[in-house]
C-alpha cells in the first residue's frame, strides 16, 4: 500500500455495463481500501437485478458502501447522499489515505466531488402544472419542452427519468432562466485529491455489452422483480430505466418482446449521456475497457507518489 500524507480519492467512472465494478473491486483490494458507490439505482435493496448490483462474491471481495442500504419507501435524493457519502469517506480516510468511489450517476459523482449547485425556490402551483401535463400528454411533450428551454441539459439528463425533467423544467420556467445556468457555481473545498480514471469502449461494443446485460437480467428474473414493485410503480426511485418499460408492459401498453427492446433502447440511451457528462472533466484519464488492471494501478500508483 502506498503511503500518502493527502487523502486520495480514486474516481472510476464510464458507461453502464463497461466493467466498473470489476476494476474498483481491484483496485480496493490493492490499494487496501473500501468502495463507496455512486450509483443512484443501486441505493435500493428491492432492485437488484434491474440496477445490476455486483454479485454477492463481488461485495464479499471488498467493503462497499451505499449499494442496498435504503428501501424504495424511504426518499433519499443526491443532497443527502452528498452528506452521508462525505461523512462516510472521512471514517474512511481515517484508515486508509487511499479509497474509491465508482458509479455511473454523474449527478452524485459530482455531489461528492464538487458539491451541490444553488437552485431557488419555485413555486409549487409550477410543479402541479408539469404533474398535470405528464398525465395527460405524456413524458414526450416534457421532454421538447426541455428541449426547446435548455438544450444543454436535455443533452445531458436523463430523459426516461420525468422527475429529473421536471425539476429542471420547473427551475426554467420559474426563473426564466435555463437550468444549466445555474450549475456554474465555484467547486466546493474538498480535504482530498480526486484522481479520475473512465472506462470506455467503441459504441458498437457498449451497446453489444448492454444488449447482453439486459438479457442476463431477464434470464435472471427481473421480469419477477419488478412484478413485485408494479404497485409501488409512482414511487421516484422505480422511474428508472429497466422497471418503467416493465410496467408499461403490465398495463398491456407494450408486448413483453417490445419492452425488453425498449430497456435496451433506453440503456443505451443512458450510456450515451453518461459519456457526454464524464467527458466535460477534462481531468478524467480514460482507458479502454480491455485495458489490463495492471496498467490502470500503475498509472494511479505514479499520481499517487507525486500527489
Amino acid at each position: 500500500m502506498i503511503q500518502t500524507q493527502k487523502n486520495i480519492l480514486i474516481n472510476v467512472v464510464g458507461p453502464t455495463a463497461i466493467g466498473k465494478t470489476s476494476l474498483s473491486i481491484k483496485l480496493a483490494n490493492h490499494f487496501n481500501c473500501d468502495i463507496i458507490s455512486s450509483d443512484s439505482r443501486q441505493f435500493f435493496k428491492e432492485m437488484a437485478i434491474g440496477t445490476a448490483v455486483p454479485e454477492s462474491n463481488e461485495l464479499a471481495a471488498a467493503k462497499h458502501h451505499f449499494i442496498q442500504n435504503k428501501s424504495i419507501f424511504e426518499p433519499y435524493n443526491v443532497g443527502e447522499y452528498e452528506r452521508d457519502a462525505l461523512t462516510k469517506l472521512n471514517t474512511l480516510f481515517t484508515k486508509n489515505n487511499v479509497q474509491v468511489m465508482v458509479g455511473g450517476s454523474g449527478l452524485y459523482v459530482d455531489a461528492v466531488l464538487k458539491g451541490l449547485d444553488y437552485f431557488p425556490e419555485v413555486n409549487t402551483s409550477i410543479r402541479e402544472k408539469l404533474t398535470d401535463n405528464l398525465a395527460k400528454e405524456g413524458i414526450e411533450y416534457l421532454q421538447q419542452k426541455l428541449k426547446e428551454l435548455d438544450i444543454e441539459t436535455y443533452n445531458n439528463i436523463e430523459l426516461e427519468n420525468p422527475h429529473r425533467i421536471m425539476r429542471a423544467l420547473e427551475i426554467c420556467i420559474c426563473t426564466k432562466k435555463k437550468y444549466s445556468s445555474f450549475k456554474n457555481k465555484p467547486k466546493a473545498k474538498r480535504n482530498f485529491k480526486v484522481l479520475t480514471v473512465g472506462l470506455t469502449a467503441e459504441r458498437q461494443v457498449i451497446y453489444d455489452r448492454i444488449n447482453l446485460r439486459v438479457d442476463l437480467m431477464i434470464k435472471n428474473g427481473l421480469i419477477k422483480e419488478a412484478e413485485k414493485l408494479y404497485e409501488y410503480k409512482d414511487l421516484n426511485a422505480l422511474q428508472t430505466v429497466g422497471y418503467r418499460e416493465l410496467f408499461e408492459y403490465f398495463d398491456g401498453n407494450f408486448s413483453k418482446d417490445f419492452a425488453i427492446s425498449e430497456i435496451k433502447k433506453n440503456t443505451r440511451r443512458f450510456a450515451k449521456r453518461q459519456l457526454t457528462w464524464f467527458k466535460r472533466d477534462k481531468n478524467t484519464v480514460w482507458f479502454d475497457f480491455k485495458t489490463k488492471k495492471e496498467t490502470i494501478i500503475n498509472y494511479l500508483e505514479l499520481n499517487i507518489k507525486n500527489s
